[in-house]
């Protein structure tokens, strides 16, 4: 089974690869950099139009060959392949807060973190206690089989089951994390359909009648102590699903938070999306 598996994983990612690379359908954007420069970052983003076959992306380059740690994008993953091997049953599965008061890099606490969160309380405060908690249960052989099967990043954890996506071992392109939304949604993932559909309705923040907004942060330090951020997701308008991913890097200080969806929104918006038009 997990040869099939490995063998759908791999010719889809393949073939995405493909589209990517064809210039035919890209168009090469650098008028997007205004957005990085007016937030003191630099990055890349694409957009992925699933009617038309058709990308836009800011700094081609980056987008197709450029790694990064996941951060928290990989709480997709994580919740996937948790659910599938039923060490977390559903989205409402409580796990209980272990008394330690967690705090960000910055010093402020963690308020959303010390308590006890079911999956999706997690997923949507990107509670890291919960998810490394979520990994320790799936443990390291399991884990490895299935980063295998999805043929994610470098597919590297290391030694570290609870960390290994935050800590610089772990690496994925942006082109890589676009495979993983565009599959999740259309439900070709290795996963039950089931389990692909719970994780799709956690990642949507934004839905009313004009268009729905999923996606899924993440945040994390390079080895140079560099902040990189991440958005992927997709933007839903007329039951016409575009793709996006962002990815940002810039001084430890930077305010990555801000700055990512400062450009989201702006680039998305000047593409014409959240009146319901498109």
């Amino acid at each position: 089974m997990s040869s099939v598996k490995n063998i759908f994983s791999l010719g889809f990612i393949l073939s995405v690869c493909l589209i990517a690379c064809s210039p035919n359908n890209v168009k090469v954007e650098d008028s997007y950099k205004k957005y990085f420069e007016e937030n003191k970052v630099t990055g890349t983003f694409g957009l992925f139009d699933n009617g038309t076959g058709q990308f836009i992306i800011y700094n081609l380059s980056r987008f197709k060959d450029s790694s990064y740690l996941p951060a928290s994008t990989f709480k997709i993953v994580n919740s996937l392949i948790g659910i599938e091997t039923g060490r977390v049953s559903n989205e409402k599965m409580v796990i209980k807060w272990n008394g330690k008061v967690n705090v960000f890099p910055g010093g402020d606490t963690a308020h959303d973190w010390n308590r006890d969160l079911t999956m999706e309380q997690a997923f949507a405060a990107s509670a890291l206690p919960y998810y490394q908690e979520v990994a320790r249960r799936i443990g390291k052989d399991t884990m490895q089989r299935w980063i295998d099967s999805l043929q994610y990043g470098n597919k590297q954890i290391g030694a570290a089951v609870d960390s290994f996506w935050i800590n610089n071992t772990l690496k994925v392109t942006a082109d890589e994390q676009m495979g993983l939304v565009k599959r999740l949604y259309f439900a070709q993932l290795p996963f039950q359909k089931r389990t692909q559909e719970i994780v799709k309705k956690m990642m949507i923040r934004e839905n009313n009648a004009n268009y729905q907004l999923a996606y899924k942060t993440g945040l994390g330090f390079k080895e140079n102590g560099n902040l990189v951020g991440w958005i992927i997701g997709w933007i839903e308008e007329n039951k016409h699903p575009y793709f996006f991913v962002l990815n940002t890097e810039g001084p430890k200080d930077a305010k990555m938070i801000e700055a990512r969806m400062n450009i989201l929104k702006a680039i998305l918006k000047e593409q014409g999306f959240f009146e319901g038009k498109r």
